[in-house]
């Protein structure tokens, strides 16, 4: 069974503005400081790298590419460290690791936001089945989205359309695979898109969200109202260890 005994007992996470409209930016924030040389220096590596250094998606999937070797995956738990703090270690949970590419985005002149997704604890069981008893009942995701050609585009389509005609394994939390590996090879669906009335796909993850938060303008927006996963005591007894445990003996979120 999940637990509740290392989460912030003080939130209150109700999925009450799932349709609002949020703007998003480019500005750096303390999550996303892509001022930093190092993240400027990781944009321009992408950009020269990318098959069209002027298109925005390009640069994009360059750059997933480039923090995919040169961040390894890890537990690490604390949700609002610093972009830039991420790539000086060379390690990062999904979570550090998508606001890494966040930044990236930014850095280039690409708005971003994140919804605000509850997932259920359940779903990391595989992951820890020793333990499971210390899991979190909710698991709360930061999932960006992309101002891309005059559209809002979702962390999962970035690598190509999200629909009933996507294919790709699904992904099944239990190896050294982490979310943001996973959407380079194949949909992770969260609102069931790619499912049909008669049929249910690999991709569709939907049945494990608890709870829509809506759209912040940032992953700090979203941490400030709804708190991290797991609360400070957690995070500070047991962020020096599991930071370092590679998600290729148990994946992070």
């Amino acid at each position: 069974m999940t637990s509740r005994l290392l989460m912030p007992w003080r939130v209150r996470r109700d999925g009450d503005s799932p349709a609002s409209r949020v703007s998003g930016g480019v500005a750096a924030t303390a999550i996303l400081d892509w001022k930093d040389p190092a993240i400027l220096a990781l944009r321009n590596d992408a950009r020269s790298l990318a098959a069209a250094p002027n298109d925005s998606r390009a640069l994009l999937l360059m750059a997933h590419g480039l923090i995919v070797e040169r961040v390894r995956p890890v537990y690490a738990l604390d949700d609002a460290q610093p972009a830039s703090r991420t790539l000086a270690l060379g390690r990062g949970s999904c979570s550090q690791r998508l606001g890494l590419l966040e930044s990236v985005a930014r850095s280039a002149g690409i708005s971003t936001r994140v919804r605000g997704l509850l997932v259920n604890g359940r779903f990391w069981y595989s992951r820890f089945s020793w333990l499971r008893f210390a899991v979190p009942d909710e698991v709360l995701l930061a999932w960006p989205e992309f101002w891309l050609d005059d559209e809002w585009v979702d962390a999962s389509a970035l690598f190509g359309p999200l629909d009933a005609a996507s294919s790709g394994p699904r992904f099944s939390n239990d190896d050294g695979e982490t979310l943001f590996d996973a959407v380079a090879r194949g949909a992770v669906d969260w609102d069931g898109v790619t499912s049909t009335p008669t049929s249910c796909s690999s991709c569709d993850l939907s049945g494990e969200v608890l709870a829509d938060l809506g759209r912040f303008n940032s992953r700090d927006e979203l941490f400030t109202c709804h708190g991290q996963t797991l609360c400070r005591t957690a995070r500070t007894l047991g962020g020096p260890v599991m930071s370092r445990w590679s998600a290729g003996a148990g994946a992070t979120v």
